[in-house]
């Protein structure tokens, strides 16, 4: 009997911004050459460095409300003011081909997927503090001060959402927290080879 092919897994990260996600996410992607990272659209401007098609697909707001229109977007949310979505397409045609999926959410995106597709795995990152948020916010010089107070408005909100996400990582150090979710995501992979085995 042939062996039945494994089940792709759906992984979210979400968290506050300057919870650390995006680094962890990035060591995720680099440990895990395979594991295909789904890069959203957003109508903010790139920040220093960043690379359209990299980070993000930065568009207009015009392109972004067609899109909504169209309804092309498996999720999609306004977040301190900026329009941020995962285009369901891609994500559905990396699924259907067996691949793995890492999505990089705000935490009303995370939730919109976890309702349409239950089986993903969710992973909350948590600051040690809201005073490390802030700090870290102002350190990486990408925001003026709207921008950060806006940021900060929203953060105590966003954490309380961590307990309906299967997974919280405390990202009081780096390489803890990444070792912590490279784990979580070896050990998804782990259930599923099981469950298909069976």
């Amino acid at each position: 009997m042939p062996a039945q092919p494994l089940q792709p897994l759906l992984i979210v990260v979400s968290g506050p911004s300057g919870s650390g996600k995006g680094t962890l996410c990035k060591m995720l992607r680099e440990a895990v050459p395979d594991l295909v990272y789904s890069v959203s659209l957003t109508t903010r401007t790139p920040r220093h460095g960043e690379s359209n098609g990299v980070e993000y697909y930065f568009v207009s707001r015009e392109e972004f409300l067609k899109l909504i229109d169209a309804g092309d977007f498996l999720e999609w949310a306004e977040v301190y003011g900026h329009y941020y979505g995962t285009q369901c397409s891609a994500v559905e045609a990396s699924l259907n081909a067996g691949k793995d999926v890492l999505l990089e959410l705000d935490v009303q995106g995370g939730q919109m997927v976890k309702e349409i597709f239950p089986q993903a795995v969710t992973v909350f990152i948590r600051p040690p503090s809201l005073e490390e948020l802030s700090e870290r916010i102002t350190r990486r010089g990408t925001d003026d001060a709207v921008a950060i107070n806006m940021r900060l408005s929203c953060a105590p909100e966003e954490l309380r959402a961590a307990k309906i996400y299967d997974y919280v990582i405390n990202n009081d150090l780096k390489e803890q927290a990444f070792a912590e979710l490279l784990n979580i995501y070896e050990r998804e992979k782990s259930i599923r080879n099981q469950s298909k085995g069976e």
